[in-house]
């Protein structure tokens, strides 16, 4: 059988990708890729055309606000990410890269959780 029945297969495919990036334990991969997948899916909910910011997309979307905090907690800790402020200040991510490490595992972990919470918020079938 072809064809999403609760996803769009753009976003069953990103789905997977982030999946395979954490069990992989590329956490930080994990993270941006989840995110992708929330941005799709909440696209795919919106019946809006144009092309909305992802924290429009949260905060329009019919989610408990508890979920809401995360979504906007997680796409805060995304940002970090894919706007380094200061990419030459590196010096305690070389002295001790292990704090960053358990930090990336554990918001990969909350990403796919948030992600999860978020694709099946509104069973429809």
């Amino acid at each position: 059988m072809k064809g999403g029945v609760i996803l769009s297969e753009w976003c069953a495919l990103i789905v997977r990708e982030a999946d395979t990036a954490f069990a992989a334990g590329a956490h930080l991969g994990a993270i941006l890729v989840a995110v992708a997948a929330i941005e799709t899916h909440l696209r795919a909910e919106e019946s809006d055309s144009g092309r909305p910011r992802l924290v429009d997309l949260i905060d329009r979307a019919m989610v408990p606000s508890d979920l809401k905090s995360d979504l906007h907690e997680l796409r805060r800790y995304r940002n970090r990410w894919v706007h380094v402020d200061d990419p030459w200040s590196d010096q305690e991510l070389l002295a001790d890269p292990q704090p960053t490490d358990a930090e990336l595992e554990r918001m990969a972990f909350f990403a796919l959780r948030t992600l999860r919470r978020t694709i099946y918020a509104n069973p429809w079938v």
